[in-house]
C-alpha cells in the first residue's frame, strides 16, 4: 500500500487511461479502497499523501493540497484520543474531501459488519441508548447532535419559545432530565475540515464562533485558531467520548493540519483536467485571496468595494471550448453568477412578505469559494416539515428532495417580536444556541468546493445528488431554468 503514496505520476496516468480497460479501472478502485480503509483506521507513522493525490468519485477525481507539501496521515487528527476508537478522520475522510460521503459509510458498514467506530451508538445511531439504528448515517450521512435547550452554556436566559416534539420516530427527540433540562436530538452532516481559511462562522449553528466571531479581518486569524481549537476539544469529548481533552500540543497539531488544507475537484471524466487552461482544482483554490466581508452582497465589504455577482470565474476560459462538457460547465458558472431569482421567506435575509431580487451569488458571495463572506445564518426551508408547511414555494422545493425520517419539533414563540408565531422544523438551528425566535431554523451556508466528493447535500442530507439540489433551488425560488440550464448548473457544481 505504501507504494501508492509515493506514486507522484498517478494523476497523470489516470488522465491518460481514464477510458482504459475494466481491469485498469479495478486497479484504480483497489488503490482508492486502500486509502479509505487507512483513513478510517488508526494513524500510521510516517505515511503521507502527496499533494493532489486523486480520489475517485462519481464524476471524476477530487484531491487535497496542503501548504506543508503533503497530507500527513500520522498526526493526532488521525489518532484515537477518546474511548470509542474514533479519530477526526472517522467523519472527515481525505477521500471525501475531508467530509463524509454516505456511500462510504455504507462501504465501511459492509466491510466491518457495523463495527467501524463511525457507528458508535453515542451519535452514529439514532439514539444514544436503546436499540441501535444506523440508518441515518448510512443513508444520509447524518450524525446525531445532542444540544441543550437554553438556558445553556451559550445563553443563560430562558428561551423565547417553548419546544415540543410533535414527531418522535426514534424515541429521543426531546429528553427532559430530573432537573428539567431539555436535550434535543438533531441530525446533521459532518462539515468538511478543509478550506477552513474561508470560514465566516464555525459549525452549522455557529456555536463555536459566538464568543470569538470570524467577522473582522484583524482578529480573524487568532479567532479562527481559537474556534478550531475549541471545536477539536468539544469533538474529542463528545464524538470520541474522551475522558479528557487533548493536550495543547495535540490541539495545535490538529488545528495546524486543518488550516493547511484545501480540497476541490481535480478531474472530470468528460471535461478532463480542471486546472488545464482553467483554474479548477485545490492548488489554485489555496491561492484565492480572502478577508471577512469580501464582496459582501449586502454592501458591507470592509474595503468599500462594490458587490459583483460574478463570484465564480474559474471556468471562464471554457466558454468557447470545443469540448461539450467544458462548454456546459462554463454556461453553468454563468447561470450560477447571473441567472435572476426572487428570494422570499428566507429568515435571516428577508422579513415578512419581503422579496429580494438576486442570484445564487447573493448568498454565495465569496470569490471562487461559495459561502457567504460574513456570518449570515439563513433558513431556506430544507428542514421544514411538508406536513405543516404552508409556503407553496418551499413545498415545491421539498418535493424535489428525498427527505429522511427525522423528528419534527413545534416551537411556539412566547416572547419578543415574534410572540404568538408557531414553527415546525426538524432542526431549530441557531435558536438552540441563542434562545431567540428569530434564529429558528437558521444555519450557515456551506463552502461549495469539493461537492462531488461528499454527497448527500444540505445540512440534513435531504438531497441525494446535485441534480436534486438544483431541482430544489429551481422550485424554491421559482427560477424557471430549462432542462439544459439545470444540467449545465449540475455540471458546473460537480467540478467545484
Amino acid at each position: 500500500m505504501c507504494a501508492m503514496f509515493r506514486t507522484g505520476s498517478f494523476l497523470r496516468r489516470v488522465r491518460q487511461h481514464v477510458h482504459a480497460s475494466v481491469c485498469g479501472r479495478l486497479r484504480i478502485v483497489t488503490c482508492i479502497v486502500g486509502v479509505v480503509i487507512l483513513a478510517a483506521g488508526s494513524a500510521i507513522a510516517d505515511v503521507y499523501l502527496r499533494n493532489l493525490f486523486p480520489f475517485l468519485d462519481f464524476t471524476g477525481f477530487s484531491g487535497t493540497y496542503s501548504n506543508t507539501g503533503s497530507v500527513d496521515l500520522s498526526g493526532p487528527f488521525f489518532q484515537s484520543l477518546g474511548t470509542n476508537g474514533r479519530n477526526c478522520g472517522t467523519c472527515h475522510e481525505p477521500n471525501n474531501a475531508f467530509g463524509l460521503r454516505a456511500v462510504d459509510a455504507q462501504f465501511r458498514y459492509f466491510i466491518t459488519r457495523g463495527k467501524d467506530p463511525l457507528f458508535a451508538q453515542i451519535d452514529g445511531s439514532t439514539c444514544p441508548t436503546g436499540p441501535i439504528n444506523n440508518g441515518l448515517v448510512l443513508n444520509n450521512g447524518l450524525i446525531r447532535i445532542g444540544l441543550t435547550v437554553p438556558p445553556n452554556s451559550t445563553d443563560a436566559s430562558a428561551p423565547q419559545y417553548t419546544i415540543t416534539a410533535v414527531q418522535d420516530p426514534y424515541g429521543c427527540a426531546l429528553i427532559t432530565d430530573s432537573q428539567g433540562v431539555q436535550t434535543v436530538s438533531v441530525y446533521r452532516r459532518p462539515l468538511p475540515t478543509t478550506n477552513l481559511g474561508f470560514l465566516s462562522t464555525l459549525m452549522f449553528d455557529g456555536r463555536e464562533s459566538l464568543t470569538f466571531p470570524l467577522n473582522n479581518g484583524q482578529t480573524f486569524p487568532a479567532n479562527l485558531n481559537t474556534d478550531l481549537t475549541q471545536q477539536a476539544i468539544d469533538a474529542t469529548l463528545t464524538h470520541a467520548q474522551a475522558g479528557q481533552a487533548p493536550t495543547a500540543t495535540q490541539l495545535s497539531q490538529i488545528v495546524d493540519f486543518e488550516l493547511a488544507l484545501n480540497s476541490a475537484q481535480l478531474f472530470d471524466f468528460a471535461a478532463g483536467d480542471l486546472s488545464k487552461k482553467a483554474q479548477g482544482g485545490a492548488q489554485f483554490l489555496s491561492t484565492q485571496p480572502y478577508y471577512p466581508g469580501i464582496n459582501d452582497s449586502l454592501g458591507a465589504d470592509p474595503q468599500g468595494k462594490q458587490f459583483t455577482p460574478n463570484v465564480f470565474t474559474i471556468y471562464s476560459s471554457f466558454q468557447n471550448s470545443r469540448n461539450p462538457q467544458q462548454a456546459s460547465i462554463a454556461r453553468g458558472e454563468q447561470i450560477f453568477n447571473t441567472e435572476p431569482l426572487t428570494i422570499s421567506n428566507v429568515p435571516g435575509l428577508t422579513t415578512g412578505n419581503q422579496q429580494i431580487a438576486g442570484t445564487c451569488t447573493t448568498c454565495h458571495d465569496t470569490f471562487n469559494v461559495g459561502n457567504h463572506s460574513f456570518p449570515l445564518p439563513l433558513d431556506i426551508g430544507t428542514s421544514r416539515s411538508p406536513l405543516y408547511e404552508t409556503d407553496p414555494n418551499i413545498l415545491a422545493g421539498l418535493k424535489e428532495l428525498q427527505m429522511p425520517v427525522l423528528p419534527v419539533f413545534e416551537l411556539v414563540c412566547t416572547q419578543g417580536a415574534l410572540a404568538g408565531n408557531t414553527y415546525y422544523t426538524s432542526d431549530p438551528g441557531k435558536a438552540l444556541i441563542t434562545g431567540q425566535c428569530s434564529d429558528i431554523g437558521r444555519g450557515k451556508g456551506l463552502i461549495l468546493r469539493g461537492l462531488a466528493a461528499r454527497a448527500p447535500y444540505f445540512h440534513d442530507g435531504v438531497a441525494a445528488n446535485l441534480q436534486q439540489v438544483v431541482n430544489f433551488y429551481n422550485q424554491r425560488f421559482q427560477i424557471g431554468l430549462t432542462q439544459q440550464q439545470m444540467q449545465d448548473l449540475v455540471n458546473f457544481l460537480q467540478t467545484l
